[in-house]
């Protein structure tokens, strides 16, 4: 199967080869020619997440240089199953995507990418992964190339807007793994990174790949545990499942649309956002308007710009469709703390920020009479952001203990304006 740039100018490629470019060359995403379609009966006998990924992404490696590694790539990425824990209500679910090393949703796409880059033949310079990040993409994308021959990770995030903890993960791993803090926001950090992916010259120089959300490797497996578990609520029950995801990038949230477009037994999606309402506004009615994100508690969501917006278009030119599949809702600060309480008081379920938005927004549906299955998706541990939990609720979140290691190393980050000629020069000299 080949990918297509979604600004198309640029000649397609091999999925190997979009996923080792991360960018395309004229700037967009590379995003498949065609989508496989699947019916329940397909992955009957596969029960773990490792084995429903390997068949469902079966069909995009076919032929190509990754299909003999994609059932190693499946293992090592999909080794642990994310619990489908009851939220305390009739019908209410949460899925727990945060019991992976750096407790976010990310390691699952992190693995999965860096197993795939590790598969595919390199040249003899050491591959350079420039990483922007809002708290959990960056220590997902160190703890999965840490230690990693022949790679090297430069992570960006904005000075000052993730977690004293997030920050502690970004910059706790050394080696080859070095850590940027930005001056600027989220925006200004994957500005630096598609700069840099997008100049064909410098890249000849320092050979460079992503592992942002743009990365149609990162995009792919994700949506591979959705898979997984919309197949295991409906063996177990014989209904389909809803989602309620909360979204800063898109890119979680349009891999749960994927897996529903390609026929797994998933319902409703709906979008849950932070008070950065660019999606919100545009699925009320509004023109897609990107502008600046403004700091927020749930911090890795605060996006101005969302990327993989650009592939939803690819995916629904006409908005009005786009608007009929998908709904998005914004979750203000205020009612964030207010969710984190009510979860704890209601639902007997500790939640991070980013969870609570999705916590809020079930709530909200349930209040207006919706009906059927739904789980509201936990992207983060809560003790990730203890400054926030702990005082709402009174008591202190241990961390788990992969994180409480990472949480004994001593951390560094460098000092970085806002400026891709010099971020240039500091990974050429590294």
């Amino acid at each position: 199967m080949n990918a297509y740039s979604t600004r198309g100018r640029a000649p397609a490629v091999s999925i190997a080869d979009a996923i080792a470019a991360g960018l395309a060359p004229d700037g967009g995403l590379y995003m498949p020619a065609t989508w496989p379609s699947f019916t329940a009966a397909q992955f009957e006998g596969a029960d773990t997440l490792a084995d429903v990924a390997t068949r469902f992404l079966a069909p995009f490696f076919t032929g190509g240089a990754l299909e003999s590694a994609l059932p190693r790539i499946c293992g090592d990425a999909f080794a642990i199953e994310p619990p489908l824990a009851d939220f305390g209500g009739p019908g209410d679910f949460l899925l727990e995507l945060f019991h992976g090393p750096t407790a976010a949703f990310k390691d699952y796409g992190a693995a999965f990418l860096a197993g795939c880059l590790a598969a595919l033949p390199r040249g003899n310079k050491p591959l350079t992964i420039v990483v922007a990040t809002s708290g959990d993409t960056g220590a997902a994308v160190a703890a999965a190339f840490d230690g990693r021959p022949g790679f090297r990770v430069a992570i960006l995030y904005p000075d000052g807007r993730v977690s004293p903890r997030q920050a502690h993960q970004l910059g706790c791993f050394g080696d080859n793994i070095s850590a940027f803090r930005v001056d600027g926001s989220f925006d200004d950090c994957q500005r630096l990174a598609k700069t840099l992916l997008a100049d064909a010259a410098y890249r000849a120089e320092v050979p460079l790949g992503s592992a942002n959300s743009i990365s149609l490797g990162r995009l792919l497996p994700q949506a591979a545990y959705y898979a997984h578990t919309a197949l295991r609520h409906w063996r177990t029950t014989g209904r389909t499942l809803n989602f309620v995801v909360p979204t800063g990038n898109l890119g979680n949230a349009l891999a749960c649309l994927l897996a529903k477009r390609m026929g797994l037994p998933i319902g409703e999606v709906v979008l849950a956002s932070n008070a950065n309402t660019v999606l919100p506004d545009f699925f009320a009615g509004g023109d897609y308007a990107p502008r600046p994100s403004i700091a927020t508690l749930a911090n890795a969501m605060d996006v101005g710009a969302p990327s993989n917006f650009e592939r939803l278009q690819s995916l629904y030119p006409d908005n009005a469709e786009l608007r009929a599949t998908l709904r998005a809702e914004a979750v203000s600060d205020a009612e964030i703390r207010a969710a984190i309480v009510r979860t704890r008081k209601e639902r007997g379920h500790v939640v991070c920020p980013h969870t609570a938005c999705a916590a809020d927004v079930l709530d909200r549906l349930r209040a207006s009479g919706v009906a059927g299955d739904w789980a509201a998706v936990a992207t983060a541990h809560p003790a990730k952001f203890p400054e926030v939990v702990e005082p709402l609720l009174g008591e202190t979140i241990a961390p788990p203990p992969a994180l409480a290691a990472m949480l004994a190393r001593t951390s560094h980050a460098q000092a970085l304006a806002n400026d891709a000629d010099l971020l240039k020069k500091r990974l050429q000299n590294a």
